[in-house]
């Protein structure tokens, strides 16, 4: 599972008067269709933000400004990814737990999401996510 998870490079038109990076559904990379976008920023130091995993919902994480870590695990195996790079972004499968660590300052998290919110889709639990993978 975790290796579905990857760095998507986002595709940049560039010019003299600026950059666009453009993130689409019809963008082979993002296999889902964008229900939801969302965006961290002001996040003090040293805190932590994500700490669960999404039963159904997919993702793709960029970081728009700054820098972070976003530490996946699958219950076997984990990876840490820093994301510091506007024209790239992490693609997140469901049933991945999830931690956004050391957020630099004026760092911008943006989150494109395959579902709107629905909070019965979050495991906050680690354990409980263990337990749903089966995993003793």
């Amino acid at each position: 599972m975790i290796d579905d998870c990857k760095i998507v490079k986002i595709p940049v038109i560039e010019d003299v008067r600026g950059n666009i990076a453009v993130v689409e559904e019809s963008n082979d990379d993002i296999p889902f269709d964008i229900k939801r976008t969302y965006y961290l920023y002001n996040v003090k130091d040293n805190v932590n933000r994500g700490s669960h995993a999404h039963k159904a919902l997919r993702q793709f994480i960029i970081a728009i400004n700054g820098s972070f870590d976003v530490n996946i695990d699958d219950g076997y195996n984990k990876q840490k990814y820093k994301l510091d790079n506007p024209n790239e972004g992490l693609y997140m499968c469901p049933m991945i737990w999830r931690e956004l660590t050391n957020f630099s300052s004026n760092s911008i998290c943006l989150v494109v999401a395959s579902e709107v919110y629905d909070e019965d889709d979050y495991i906050r639990d680690y354990d409980l996510f263990l337990k749903l993978l089966e995993i003793n």
